[in-house]
């Protein structure tokens, strides 16, 4: 079996989640939307699963919006932010290092007649509070930013960007995708937080799967229109399967999260420890401040996507965090953003670990990475 060390990008189901998915990919299919007693079984098991993740995450469960995947949820968020806003707020602040999701409809909004301001990070991809409160002021339609970075593992600190928002009277969006099973989450304990952005498969739960955290009393448009679903704020019938799997996913990573925490972070610093005692290796990001399941190590003078593909042949699966174009592997826009050197830049690799990955795996990579390295390096 190949060793999987791309937990950011997407993680292996639970057991649990499965078990608990599995009756409504089989017998209990009924559409919940109906008005017989296999329907409103399929409509009380959503309805479990909404508990359990506002449970999980602070919140009530009105205020939890199922829907496609993250993605989805973080588009619905923007376009419904800026849909009630006023006319004279017309600046929408975010990060340089966000999602592309983020970026791109952000970007699509600059377009359309807004002002996009988007933050700077240090050489360690951290934000400057100082220019946060710098850009966010009265003309300040939305704030969008991530709590914890996918390829640099930085948590950002969300919960005063929450604050300098609310007395502005901003509505801030945060991309909470990363969050679950890394970070205590408890939205309500952030007043200035009025939306949230949820992906299932981040956090042991399945594909396809998501949720939008709407603050109560919140104006909101929804993105897909059409049926009478969520309470009339997402459009389409339930994936009732993925749902319920979500709900124990995102309870288990909430009643785990100490024991995992400390379990991957532990395996992260001893595959951290080994790999920077290798020859021009440097370590990206805040050391300070960061999830515990997250190292992006450059290998100065090898390219990525040489080392992925002999990682590959050797059975270790990590990422780039970056993305293929014309044939060619570009260093991602957040290494860009942090100003790195291109050969470091150019080197870096990320791992990401999870509740399942093992010790002798942890040693099995240390081994086949210094040893591709060192091939590599001949």
């Amino acid at each position: 079996m190949p060793i999987y060390l791309d937990n950011n990008a997407t993680t292996q189901p639970a057991p649990e989640a499965l078990a608990a998915a599995e009756p409504y990919l089989r017998e209990q299919f009924a559409n919940p939307s109906a008005g017989y007693a296999p329907a409103r079984e399929a409509r009380n098991a959503v309805e479990r699963a909404r508990e359990q993740c506002a449970q999980a995450w602070g919140c009530d469960p009105v205020e939890i919006v199922f829907t496609g995947g993250g993605s989805e949820s973080i588009v619905t968020a923007i376009t419904s932010a800026l849909e009630h806003t006023p006319k004279e707020r017309r600046r929408i602040v975010t990060t340089a290092v966000e999602h592309p999701c983020t970026l791109g409809v952000c970007q699509w909004f600059a377009e359309h007649g807004y002002e996009l301001i988007t933050l700077g990070v240090d050489a360690h991809g951290r934000i400057d509070l100082n220019l946060a409160r710098a850009a966010i002021d009265d003309r300040t339609a939305l704030v969008s930013v991530m709590w914890a970075n996918n390829e640099i593992g930085n948590i950002y600190p969300v919960a005063e960007i929450a604050d300098i928002a609310k007395q502005h009277g901003a509505v801030l969006h945060i991309d909470a995708v990363q969050a679950p099973g890394k970070l205590s989450v408890n939205l309500h304990a952030m007043p200035g937080v009025t939306f949230a952005s949820f992906a299932a498969h981040k956090f042991h739960g399945l594909k396809g799967t998501g949720a939008l955290y709407v603050r109560r009393g919140t104006e909101f448009r929804p993105l897909l229109l059409g049926g009478h679903q969520e309470r009339g704020r997402r459009a389409g019938t339930e994936n009732v399967a993925g749902i319920v799997a979500m709900g124990a996913a995102a309870e288990l990573a909430s009643r785990q999260l100490a024991t995992d925490t400390k379990h991957e972070a532990r395996l992260r610093d001893k595959l951290e420890q080994a790999l920077l005692a290798l020859p021009n290796t440097k370590l990206n990001g805040d050391t300070d401040n960061r999830v515990p399941n997250t190292t992006n190590i450059s290998f100065v003078g090898i390219e990525a996507e040489e080392l992925l593909m002999l990682l590959d042949s050797m059975g270790i699966c990590a990422s780039a965090g970056s993305a293929c174009t014309t044939g060619s592997l570009e260093p991602s826009h957040v290494l860009r953003a942090m100003k790195l050197p291109e050969s470091q830049a150019r080197g870096a690799l990320r791992f990401s670990l999870s509740r399942y990955t093992t010790e002798q795996e942890i040693t099995d990579t240390i081994e086949k990475i210094s040893s591709a390295v060192k091939t590599l390096r001949r």
